[in-house]
Formats: structure tokens, C-alpha cells, sequence
């Protein structure tokens, strides 16, 4: 079922901040079931056609550095649920041992292989897996680390109706901003695609997503000494 009835929701989530979010989903019932199809139908696609590139990764991050495979890490995404998103290790062993950071752009943490992988957002590829299992969607906002969630929500109240929707693999901020656009002009795209959810306007996004891949400049870390990559950091530091 791609959206159940309020009263068969586990207790924990029919209160008062989850209703909004739920009442949004219901009424774009129809779209949804379209994009819950396109989302599993591209997902299994795509991992057969990159399977010999999701070997090929694999093995060279283990024979670069110490360490796993696969960099898992809890993101949130709709009503404020928490799961494990899948991604490339791009980084040296325990990189996070220090607390959450956003990656800057003389980075130590990141490896040699690393680098290259995240010039081509090829660290993303295992989260068809994540799609797979229902926790996101191909298109949609990035999913953040709860304590960023947190922060962003307190600082800029629109944030938390990014969480009306599933978290994506890519969308309408990664399209129109970079990795290093600051927090509150990425929320403006979220929310534009969010109030003007089309599939055609997912199929787009698919395909552009695939012109910029190769766009060095869209990977490039934020300015050394930020952490959160909001406005007001970035004119404090700027």
C-alpha cells in the first residue's frame, strides 16, 4: 500500500506534527502511486546497468584505503522517520569520529579514490538500494543527519516541509544549486518542488540530473571553517 490510513499508523507517529505532513500526502495520492512505480521500475534499471561500475567502485575503495566498502549513516526523511542511507565510502576510516561536518574544500578526511568518485556523484549509486527498500524516492529533497535537521529547523522554519515528502537520490536543489549552495536557497528549491510535484517534473529532473553529473564545480565542498552552510555563517566567515 503506497499510503495507509491514519489509524493504522503506529501510535508513535499519529500526534500532531506528523498530521500535516500525512494530510499532504493524501491529497496527491495518485502522483504519489505513479512516482512509488517509476521509483522501484528505474531503481532495478539502473542497478543492472551500473552493476559492472558498482563492482568496479567497490573494489577500488578497498584497495585505496582501510575501511568498508559502504559509508552508512542515519538520515531522516518523511514525517521525521529515521533509516540508514547506503553511500560509497569516500572518506578515511572513522572520518566522523569528532561529530558531523559538512565536507569543505581542502577536506583531509577524503581520500584519493574518494575525490573521484564524488566528482561524478558516483558515491551515491548505492542508494538505489535505499529507493529499493522504500525509504526514498529517485527525486526529492536530499536527506539530512537529524542533528542538522535540528538546526536548520530552528533557524529557518520552512525546513521541516521538506519532510512531507520521501528524501531523493537527487532534485530540484542539486539541479538548480550545487553541494555548496547555503542551506536557505536549497530549501526554496525543496519547497518549489514539493507545492509543484508534477512526474513530468520528476522525469526532468532524472534527466538533467545525468547532464550535470560530470560538472566538477557542482561537487565542490563549501568555504574551509563552515559547518552548517547557512548565510549567516558564510557572511561571518566571508
Amino acid at each position: 500500500m503506497i499510503l495507509r490510513k491514519w489509524e493504522d499508523l503506529s501510535k508513535e507517529m499519529q500526534n500532531e506534527q506528523v498530521r500535516p505532513y500525512y494530510e499532504y500526502l493524501a491529497k496527491h495520492k495518485m502522483s504519489l502511486a505513479v512516482k512509488f512505480l517509476l521509483d522501484k521500475v528505474l531503481a532495478v534499471i539502473l542497478l543492472l546497468v551500473l552493476s559492472p561500475i558498482f563492482l568496479v567502485v567497490a573494489i577500488w575503495i578497498k584497495c585505496d584505503s582501510a575501511g568498508e566498502v559502504f559509508f552508512r549513516q542515519e538520515r531522516v526523511t518523511r514525517y521525521g522517520q529515521k533509516f540508514r542511507i547506503y553511500k560509497f565510502r569516500t572518506m578515511v576510516k572513522n572520518a566522523e569520529a569528532l561529530g558531523s561536518q559538512v565536507t569543505t574544500n581542502a577536506d583531509m578526511r577524503v581520500t584519493k579514490v574518494g575525490k573521484k568518485i564524488r566528482a561524478c556523484r558516483l558515491d551515491e549509486i548505492p542508494q538505489l538500494i535505499n529507493i529499493l527498500r522504500g525509504e526514498m524516492s529517485l527525486v526529492g529533497p536530499r536527506p539530512e543527519r537529524q542533528d542538522f535537521a535540528d538546526y536548520y529547523s530552528e533557524r529557518i522554519p520552512e525546513f521541516s516541509d521538506r519532510l512531507k515528502v520521501k528524501a531523493g537520490l537527487t532534485g530540484y536543489a542539486q539541479i538548480y544549486g550545487k553541494y555548496n549552495t547555503v542551506a536557505e536557497d536549497k530549501i526554496k528549491y525543496d519547497l518549489y518542488y514539493i507545492y509543484n510535484h508534477s512526474i513530468k517534473l520528476d522525469i526532468k529532473i532524472i534527466i538533467l540530473t545525468v547532464r550535470i553529473l560530470f560538472q566538477k564545480e557542482n561537487t565542490a565542498g563549501v568555504p574551509d571553517g563552515e559547518v552548517y552552510a547557512i548565510r549567516g555563517e558564510r557572511n561571518k566567515n566571508g
